[in-house]
């Protein structure tokens, strides 16, 4: 519905991560999340508080109900804090890899200088 049928060029390339309703069918929250900066950020979300009530008219078309839920977006941080989490181990695993270099090359011996053979010119 977002990709398709909301007009709205702020609402851009919206990944929507999941919905909850409520019991008593009164309320609908949609998680969603976007590939960007928080500018691009804040400019989505006004776009889709903009689109909320066309969002709540196209579910009214849709669902056999007699009372459409109120729309509310909200910006899914799980999928931000996910990101750093990935972020982090890949850290952990870049520094055990330098650790694990640097270990190697302190246990393998020194390569010794080569000795120059001695010069025919000097007395023996």
């Amino acid at each position: 519905m977002l990709a398709t049928e909301v007009r709205d060029p702020g609402v851009g390339l919206v990944t929507v991560t999941r919905t909850k309703v409520t019991g008593d069918l009164s309320l609908t929250r949609i998680y969603w999340t976007i590939i960007g900066d928080a500018a691009e950020r804040k400019k989505t979300a006004k776009a889709l508080e903009r689109a909320t009530g066309f969002v709540r008219h196209l579910l009214a078309e849709r669902l056999s109900l007699r009372r459409v839920p109120e729309v509310k977006f909200i910006f899914d941080e799980s999928v931000a804090a996910q990101a750093r989490i990935e972020e982090i181990i890949q850290e952990i695993h870049a520094e055990e890899a330098a650790r694990t270099v640097d270990a190697a090359a302190a246990d393998a011996p020194a390569a010794e200088a080569p000795v120059a053979p001695p010069c025919e010119d000097e007395p023996k």
